[in-house]
């Protein structure tokens, strides 16, 4: 009778360990489940499709380095970026502007640069990288009323920043794409910099021109247009892309480092 009581407290105690084991492993799966749903949901449905439409945000992420030029009437721009950490490197001839991840810098030995390196150091990145910068943190997402052009309507999703996020938090994005391919085919910005205040100004770059890079899709050109208000008109002005290339290893932090004979310089801070 003992060792009859013996097997079955032995047996209960088995079935008890594997329930709490299968309960374990359930609450795991859940938690799994849910922290995948969440990363997932950061994003609105229509951003993960466009994301996709252009080689899916994860292949994005796997790249370390971009690199592209850009050929202008008087001087041949070359950008190189460290995709992760934003550091960047710019030539223009005999001058040279980066970021080394703290602050901006210009190394200008015939002072001929009239920019402002803090504002134009990463602007034509952000033009470029389009629309996988819009994934980064900090950003949040909207509705925004479609956009009508040669009687085609393309649908739009709103971008703000966090306070304290970039050069200039209080600028708005408006992101258009085509409703059959999901393909970015528009995007809408504000300028606040130089004044640090709200601007109801938008101005509209197209962006109908992509080619393959790897396995992402990037804009091989793009075009400020004239608008009023949003109504498109004529072609302003159109930047070409040329020897574009991504690359998975990142260059040294010293690449972009402030050369010996650059200085540090600040730009105009927003609250």
């Amino acid at each position: 009778m003992i060792k009859q009581l013996v097997s079955i407290c032995m047996l209960l105690l088995l079935i008890g360990c594997k329930e709490a084991a299968k309960e374990k492993k359930t609450n795991e799966t859940i938690g799994k489940t849910t922290e995948t749903s969440n990363e997932v949901s950061r994003y609105p449905e229509a951003l993960e499709r466009i994301f996709e439409a252009h080689g899916t945000y994860g292949a994005w992420k796997e790249y370390k380095t971009l690199s592209y030029e850009i050929g202008k009437e008087k001087t041949h721009e070359i950008h190189v970026v460290d995709l992760p950490k934003r550091m960047d490197l710019v030539t223009m001839g005999a001058v040279q502007m980066g970021f080394d991840g703290t602050k901006v810098w210009l190394a200008d030995p015939e002072r001929n640069y009239q920019g402002d390196p803090v504002f134009y150091h990463n602007l034509m990145f952000y033009f470029y990288a389009m629309p996988f910068v819009l994934g980064d943190e900090g950003i949040n997402y909207g509705d925004t009323a479609d956009l009508m052009v040669d009687g085609k309507s393309f649908p739009g999703i709103s971008v703000t920043y966090n306070s304290g996020v970039g050069t200039s938090p209080k600028d708005e994005y408006y992101l258009h794409y085509d409703p059959e391919t999901f393909q970015m085919a528009w995007l809408g910005y504000t300028v606040t910099y130089r004044t640090g205040e709200d601007s109801d100004t938008i101005k509209w770059i197209r962006y109908d021109d992509w080619q393959k890079v790897d396995d992402l899709v990037l804009p091989k050109s793009i075009s400020w247009v004239a608008y009023e208000g949003r109504e498109m008109g004529e072609i302003r002005n159109t930047v070409q892309f040329e020897n574009v290339e991504l690359s998975k290893e990142p260059k040294p932090n010293e690449y972009y480092a402030k050369p010996e004979a650059g200085v540090f310089v600040e730009g105009k801070s927003q609250d």
